[in-house]
């Protein structure tokens, strides 16, 4: 975690998962523990260093658990934390405040994005 001062209860919620993927890394991994590469399937824009170290920055903050099974090949999966999982309920109101904001300007969604059909339903 990076260390910022933190002068209010924003700024501390907002240290804790400081950076661009830590947020989507929470919200995947809210219905289940995942693999490395589950992950990277989820998030297809993230290098592989750059999940690493962001996995390994949660893991450092108690967001989420890594467990190694002694396997071959060698399987690894993430998983929440229950201190991870307080974080949940912000990040739901961030969620709806952007599906709200993506309605009113479609044009800013990647072409890619898979919310490009589910605006269209909503």
């Amino acid at each position: 975690m990076k260390k910022y001062p933190i002068r209010c209860p924003v700024t501390a919620y907002l240290s804790v998962i400081d950076g661009h993927w830590k947020p989507l890394l929470l919200w995947h991994l809210q219905t289940k523990p995942l693999r490395f590469k589950d992950i990277l399937l989820r998030i297809p824009d993230i290098s592989t260093r750059v999940l690493t170290e962001q996995l390994n920055e949660m893991e450092d903050d108690k967001l989420i658990s890594r467990r190694a099974y002694n396997e071959t090949p060698p399987r690894v999966e993430y998983e929440l934390t229950d201190y991870g999982r307080t974080l949940l309920p912000g990040l739901a109101v961030l969620r709806e405040w952007g599906l709200q904001f993506l309605k009113r300007n479609k044009k800013v969604l990647h072409p890619d994005s898979e919310w490009n059909q589910k605006i269209k339903n909503y």
